[in-house]
């Protein structure tokens, strides 16, 4: 009787996930495999693999898988060792710790399309003006670049820096958390012993919280993986004139996009990112069983 019950407590759950997670999954599952689907008649022509070949020759496709890994590689160990070195600096201030906290924290509360229209103001070269960050280049004797509508260099420098500065708060608000958890008779044992800066933090503070990095480069892993709102921010909803389309956004175009109309062909898209992320992950968590300290 009482297992009954909590199979009752829990029914409205199970009746949610199945209804919003388990059937559109299913749903995307049978979509990717249906060939030559009509979106107005609502048929296909048989099962296959086809779609998953024309997504993979597909230059936007290419593209869009090409600018994601860039922005993964760079965004996510940059990001997480900026965060830890701000960290350790805030650790180590006295009085003001909550205050420059929550001045760190600050872009994580805010809007992201606000912030990216912000960094496109400062970026954005314009018949007007060249731009904040353009006018600081002029000042040290450089020349001006058009970061947003100029070459492919500069507007992934300007991708990669904005989602630095958005996913920096988190990372900050985790690590300082982590840091503060460190017993600090570790520290005082160490110093007695008479060790540096430098070997207390490769010996105890590193292998310390170790499950919050990795834990934040699986998660950054992830989202850097499904980044979209970010880029449309910055370089607008035509992204692929931009050259600066990502995974999610190429299964967005092929659902409701300009060639929109082809879910078979974002599902084969879908399942390729969910088969990629899959992936690392997978080999994140088995790296971490190895190297993080429990």
């Amino acid at each position: 009787m009482r297992k009954f019950k909590g199979w009752l407590y829990l029914l409205p759950a199970i009746l949610f996930l199945a209804l919003f997670l388990v059937y559109p999954l299913i749903d995307v599952l049978v979509y990717s495999f249906e060939e030559n689907y009509n979106f107005a008649s609502q048929s296909f022509s048989g099962y296959g693999l086809f779609n998953f070949a024309y997504v993979l020759r597909d230059v936007y496709f290419l593209q869009a898988l090409k600018n994601t890994f860039i922005i993964v590689i760079i965004t996510v160990p940059v990001s997480t060792g900026v965060a830890l070195l701000i960290s350790l600096a805030l650790n180590s201030v006295g009085k003001l710790k909550e205050l420059f906290q929550t001045i760190f924290f600050l872009p994580y509360v805010t809007n992201t399309l606000a912030v990216g229209l912000v960094f496109m103001i400062l970026f954005k070269k314009t018949p007007y003006s060249d731009g904040m960050v353009n006018m600081l280049i002029k000042a040290f004797g450089g020349s001006a670049v058009d970061f947003i509508e100029g070459p492919y260099w500069a507007k992934l420098f300007v991708m990669c820096f904005y989602t630095i500065w958005i996913v920096l708060p988190f990372k900050i608000l985790i690590l300082t958390s982590a840091l503060a958890s460190v017993n600090p008779d570790y520290y005082k044992a160490a110093r007695v012993d008479g060790a540096s800066r430098f070997r207390i933090f490769t010996r105890i503070t590193l292998p310390m919280i170790s499950p919050m990095i990795f834990y934040l480069v699986i998660t950054g892993f992830i989202g850097a993986f499904k980044a979209y709102s970010d880029e449309v921010a910055i370089f607008g909803t035509n992204l692929n004139s931009a050259g600066m389309n990502t995974i999610v956004g190429y299964v967005y175009d092929m659902l409701y996009g300009d060639s929109g109309g082809y879910p078979s062909y974002a599902s084969a898209a879908s399942l390729i990112l969910f088969a990629i992320v899959f992936t690392i992950t997978a080999i994140n968590l088995i790296i971490s069983k190895k190297k993080v300290a429990l």
